[in-house]
């Protein structure tokens, strides 16, 4: 889930993505690739009540999972329907506007803030686009309401994000770290490794990722964790073996969760020229 190393970003809610609601469903946000460009801090203001975005046409409360329709019945019925459609707008919008994901996110939390999803969802919404700050708080918020530690893989890259790596790393190695479930602790282990390399320590980013899930090809981490590894092998001068893993990342990322197939064509020298801007789409040269 890290901001980059694990491809084209991504957490996806430490393992346990449920339907319907966006921290459970998961977010891509669109993060450059590790190492590449310095991270900037993004705060988004809260709106107010008269700039709550409209609901769109045929999404409703009934677009969630039941388990997040459960956690709104401590709502009036009214009231929840309401939160639970701005939720389900914000799962619905998340994957292509992000920043109108964020804002759905935002409105149900304004109308529910002692309900965790809301807060979980505008967390997520955050991370997504790039408030790290706001990502952090929302997320602690949702963890205190619902004492789950799901979210501490996404709350540790979020310290990355405020150039908070040794931070990050003292989550990644806490206890309530080490009983996250599978897909969490590699989710973790990413995150980790890419606060090494913020620090540095390229060898050990390298080693923090050499864990049996690693081999472990198939599973619903190995696209990013093998693109994760290729990154941190080829930031240590490894290239041959970078470009291994890199091959290995693309050829089971059948999703598309990372651009390991252009990273493999970087390293093989592959070069795709651009179309002559004075050609029109039908071909031949533009008319005078």
């Amino acid at each position: 889930m890290a901001r980059g190393d694990g491809g084209k970003g991504t957490s996806r809610g430490a393992g346990h993505e449920r339907r319907g609601h966006p921290s459970r469903a998961g977010s891509k946000p669109g993060a450059p690739r590790p190492g590449r460009e310095p991270r900037q801090v993004h705060r988004s203001p809260r709106p107010s009540a008269e700039d709550a975005p409209a609901i769109p046409e045929g999404v409703t409360a009934a677009d969630l999972d039941r388990d997040t329709r459960r956690e709104l019945r401590s709502l009036p019925k009214g009231l929840a329907e309401v939160v639970g459609a701005h939720l389900a707008a914000a799962t619905r919008l998340l994957p292509e506007d992000p920043e109108a994901a964020h804002q759905h996110a935002v409105a149900a939390a304004r109308l529910a803030s002692r309900v965790a999803v809301t807060r979980e969802a505008v967390g997520v919404t955050a991370y997504a686009t790039g408030h790290w700050a706001q990502a952090l708080s929302e997320l602690r918020a949702a963890r205190r309401i619902s004492g789950s530690d799901v979210f501490l893989p996404m709350m540790a890259d979020c310290e990355r994000g405020l150039g908070r790596p040794e931070r990050a790393l003292t989550l990644a190695g806490s206890p309530e770290a080490a009983r996250l479930d599978r897909p969490g602790r590699v989710e973790m282990r990413i995150v980790a490794s890419g606060a090494r390399r913020d620090l540095g320590q390229l060898d050990a980013a390298v080693v923090t990722l050499q864990c049996p899930e690693l081999r472990d090809l198939g599973q619903p981490w190995s696209a990013r964790l093998t693109y994760a590894y290729a990154d941190a092998l080829l930031s240590a001068d490894r290239r041959e073996e970078a470009r291994e893993w890199f091959a290995t990342a693309a050829a089971i990322d059948t999703e598309g969760l990372t651009d390991a197939a252009e990273r493999l064509d970087e390293l093989d020298g592959v070069v795709f020229p651009d179309a002559p801007e004075d050609v029109e789409e039908a071909g031949g040269p533009a008319p005078d």
